[in-house]
């Protein structure tokens, strides 16, 4: 069923603005998307996994033997982090970080050896899960062996010294010159090999913006030429998707939402956002929202401290709005610490958590509705004005014979909300418990603090 307002033209389609533009201006063309996302990306939810905190043994083996209850979560993508062996030249902490890479075609041995890691791999591929690794192009430990075979592929401060990354804390890592040829060519064969040899999926690439783009541009294609990959950037630009990439961080998604739970924002500043990401960005792309992953655990704080009471109804938008949801390995079990990021520190799991069952209601909530799947296989959601918009923000995504409607009250007060767009009326099954509700054109409802309701049919 068509979703038609009552009052022509008041249906707020999110890319359109809150007036005309006037003639003179004239919106930025979208890039020109070239990228084939893979189409096993088009439901797809990602899974990251910190190898190190995942367990007590931190191994590639263990991840393998949680494989089926990961699988049973919904996850479609595993994201590693850096699996590479760590530097211990200016390491930081008893174990260094993990995007301080000694070697860029070589395992950590504390995480196992390169045959446990193709076990992983091939397992997961055999129960329909893809994975991606961590990729750091941007940087290298200083005792990684192309500081001394190489030199001349490191930048230089004004004393002519090799340097750790501009502008930034990382002085365990010497940042790398993309204008040397060389450099180019052999970490495009260090990503190559790690498709081509140990038949992995794609990459999630470390601080993508500190990297020329061309030089991503010049390796999707040849990576596509093994198997169709996927590509995710940490990095917010549309240009990126053009031809390199599937999928960008969705920090400014993230930013609103916190600033939102922080009483600096309102539920229009989330209707802007979305606004935004139909207007300025390519339909293919695919912005990823997240409610946790390993630096916003370890460095801001627990999904608990950031959200309080409005973490369920930040997991339930990242999952219904336009976006490719994250899970951080233990947000699932409930982890309520900072896992510290230089040292050993499991993570705390609760499988008997509510929020085990929710992630995995909303995984398949995705896949059953395909107006909220991923990229262009998805339909853009479109904004139904309420008469209080800056504490509700509601909205539909529909097409054929799937809608989805959802009504979240992103404040921390009791609304009460009526709809100046007609509401598209009928009988819609409720989430997650699926009783049956019918929806009147001009329903009015009260909805607690950060109260959602979902309703699809």
């Amino acid at each position: 069923m068509k979703f038609i307002s009552l009052l022509a033209g008041t249906a707020l389609v999110l890319s359109a603005c809150a007036e005309a533009p006037s003639e003179s201006k004239t919106p930025a063309p979208k890039p020109a998307v070239q990228v084939q996302n893979p189409d096993w990306s088009k439901d797809a939810v990602i899974y990251q996994i910190n190898t190190r905190q995942y367990s007590e043994a931190g191994t590639f083996d263990a991840v393998r033997k949680d494989l089926p209850r990961i699988k049973e979560l919904g996850v479609d993508i595993l994201w590693l982090m850096p699996i590479h062996p760590i530097g211990e030249a200016k390491r930081k902490g008893p174990m260094g970080s993990p995007y301080a890479v000694k070697d860029f075609q070589a395992v950590n041995p504390e995480l196992g050896t390169l045959e446990d890691f193709k076990t992983l791999v091939q397992t997961a591929q055999d129960m329909g899960m893809k994975v991606i690794i961590d990729w750091v192009a941007n940087h290298t430990a200083w005792d990684n062996h192309l500081i001394t075979e190489h030199p001349d592929w490191y930048t230089r401060n004004d004393a002519g010294e090799m340097q750790h990354p501009p502008d930034t804390d990382w002085l365990d890592v010497a940042d790398l010159d993309y204008s040397k040829a060389g450099l180019r060519d052999y970490m495009t064969e260090s990503l190559l090999y790690w498709v081509r040899d140990v038949s992995i999926d794609g990459y999630r690439c470390d601080v993508a913006g500190m990297v020329p783009t061309d030089f991503w541009n010049a390796v999707r294609p040849k990576l596509d030429a093994i198997k169709p990959v996927f590509m995710l950037a940490e990095w917010e630009e549309p240009e990126l998707h053009e031809q390199a990439f599937d999928a960008t961080y969705a920090w400014k998604w993230k930013e609103a939402f916190q600033d939102l739970v922080n009483d600096k924002a309102d539920a229009t500043d989330i209707a802007a956002y979305y606004k935004t990401y139909q207007s300025d960005w390519p339909v293919e792309a695919m912005r990823m929202t997240y409610t946790s992953n390993h630096d916003q655990n370890t460095w801001d704080g627990t999904p608990f401290e950031i959200y309080g009471d409005a973490y369920e109804a930040a997991i339930a938008l990242s999952f219904t709005g336009q976006g490719l949801p994250l899970i951080y390995n233990g947000q699932e079990g409930a982890n309520d610490k900072r896992l510290k990021f230089f040292e050993k520190d499991e993570i705390n799991w609760n499988l008997n958590s509510p929020l085990n069952q929710l992630f995995k209601d909303f995984a398949q909530f995705k896949t059953d509705n395909p107006v909220l799947w991923n990229g262009s296989w998805g339909t853009p959601m479109t904004e139904i004005r309420n008469d209080n918009s800056q504490a509700v923000f509601s909205f539909i995504r529909e097409t054929g014979d799937n809608t989805v409607l959802g009504i979240f009250n992103l404040s921390d007060a009791e609304q009460s909300v009526s709809f100046t767009d007609e509401l598209p009326q009928g009988r819609y099954t409720q989430f997650p418990n699926e009783r049956f509700v019918e929806i009147a054109t001009y329903t009015r409802m009260t909805l607690g603090p950060w109260e959602y309701r979902l309703y699809s049919r």
